[in-house]
């Protein structure tokens, strides 16, 4: 019995190399190109060809960017028509002025202290409250009635002394409904909120405790304007930074339309 099975697989093998013999040679199969994950061939078809709206190619604009840089020419050029200060104005009680792209930052010492301003004029122009707008009197244009665009930004005073560790910041705002009134016993802009922070550090801790003044004693608030007004922080001051800031904030959106124009004409 063991004999028998041991001849099988010879038996077997003697079979598969007769049929091997006797079948015609085929040709070997090559493995198929595998097309390309890009193709690239499709891709490569020349600018001019193609004619589909909105879609930019290398050297190609749509009538609708030729238009586009049109009107921005024309923005621009009535823009530095009504630009107010071709440089930025300067502060009046001696402040050194640094500006940074959209930051600026005023800088006085005095009495063996140092006080820095700090404002950014993004998103400083307040929003134009709805109310029924007025028809344009005879022989007045529309545009002599758009009111002038003034920048109201946020901003921090920070107070140091020499030697000590701690600065005083106290973050303040012009009030909406302070902007624009003429009367010389209301200041036109308040502390927000009054906290200590340390020294030579860019970023402040929220851990440090932070006073706010919605809910603060009258004397004390009072005693903060005070504080402020004695180191030059007063409503002269307040006055002076809205000019300097939206000199600054106008400056910076006609460079904006510039580079815009730039960017939508370049090729």
């Amino acid at each position: 019995m063991f004999q028998l099975l041991r001849c099988v697989p010879r038996v077997l093998g003697t079979a598969v190399a007769g049929l091997r013999a006797a079948a015609p040679s085929l040709p070997r199969l090559q493995p198929a190109s595998r097309p390309c994950a890009r193709p690239f061939g499709l891709l490569s078809v020349r600018a001019r060809s193609v004619q589909l709206p909105g879609l930019l190619c290398s050297g190609l604009h749509t009538e609708g960017d030729k238009a586009f840089v049109d009107f921005l020419s024309d923005e621009i050029k009535e823009e530095k028509k009504i630009q107010k200060y071709k440089s930025l104005p300067k502060m009046s009680g001696g402040w050194e002025l640094e500006v940074n792209g959209t930051e600026a930052k005023l800088v006085r010492k005095v009495a063996g202290e140092k006080i820095t301003v700090t404002f950014n004029i993004n998103n400083s122009i307040p929003p134009a409250f709805g109310g029924e707008e007025e028809e344009p009197s005879q022989g007045q244009k529309a545009e002599e009635q758009e009111p002038e665009l003034t920048s109201t930004p946020n901003f921090v005073v920070e107070v140091t002394k020499d030697g000590s560790s701690k600065a005083l910041v106290l973050d303040c705002h012009y009030p909406e409904d302070e902007i624009g009134q003429e009367d010389d016993q209301s200041d036109i802009f308040s502390i927000k909120e009054v906290s200590f922070q340390a020294t030579g550090e860019s970023d402040w801790k929220d851990t440090n405790y932070t006073l706010n003044t919605d809910s603060l004693d009258w004397g004390l608030y009072d005693h903060l304007m005070d504080f402020l007004a004695d180191r030059g922080v007063d409503n002269t001051f307040a006055d002076e930074l809205v000019e300097l800031s939206t000199a600054l904030e106008h400056q910076e959106y006609i460079s904006f339309l510039e580079d815009l124009k730039g960017f939508v004409k370049s090729k």
